[in-house]
């Protein structure tokens, strides 16, 4: 019997949905991939579109890319069937035996660990999510901080100086100053 976290390392995600390519729930049940199949033409109206279907070339390719183990799938011609939750455990009922009811039940329940450990991700996604929110606004007073200190380190201009000398009005309003001897007209 293989523990429960070999067989969820086996599940995998395709279209949205867990899944277990037919090659892995036969070799579990005990069975080869052959007489899993036959089984499901047989009984083909017990395996509706939700419970499973057929991989099409690019999930393939996806999935014997991701799937070392099931690098022999790569040459095969035929389109592996997966199975859900739901479609695993119809398979089970219908090759009756007892090895496949047994292991049936340890497939079930490695989909719901699989499920428990979405839902625990999602729920520290959301932690971090509102954790980066609380940074955002940090980063946000923290750049306003370091902007006013950048103000208050560079040197400020030096105030302009009055010139030395008066001021002295001509008859056109331009006044003039008056340094040393000479007159300048003041800007």
């Amino acid at each position: 019997m293989q523990p429960v976290e070999h067989i969820a390392s086996r599940i995998f995600v395709v279209r949205g949905q867990r899944v277990m390519v037919d090659a892995d729930l036969g070799l579990l049940y005990g069975v080869t991939t052959k007489q899993l199949n036959q089984q499901v033409k047989r009984n083909r109206t017990r395996f509706p579109a939700d419970l499973a279907f057929r991989l099409r070339a690019a999930e393939k390719r996806e999935v014997v890319t991701n799937c070392d183990h099931l690098r022999r799938l790569k040459y095969s011609p035929t389109m592996p069937l997966v199975f859900t939750e739901h479609g695993a455990l119809m398979a089970a009922s219908v090759l009756n035996s007892p090895r496949a009811v047994e292991v049936g039940l340890f497939v079930v329940r490695a989909f719901v660990r699989m499920r428990e450990v979405v839902s625990s991700h999602k729920e520290l996604a959301g932690r971090l999510d509102e954790l980066e929110r609380k940074v955002g606004t940090h980063d946000r007073t923290i750049g306003t901080i370091l902007q006013a200190i950048r103000q208050l380190t560079q040197p400020s201009e030096p105030p302009r100086r009055r010139r030395i000398g008066f001021l002295q009005r001509n008859p056109s309003g331009a006044r003039k100053i008056g340094v040393r001897g000479r007159l300048q007209y003041a800007p």
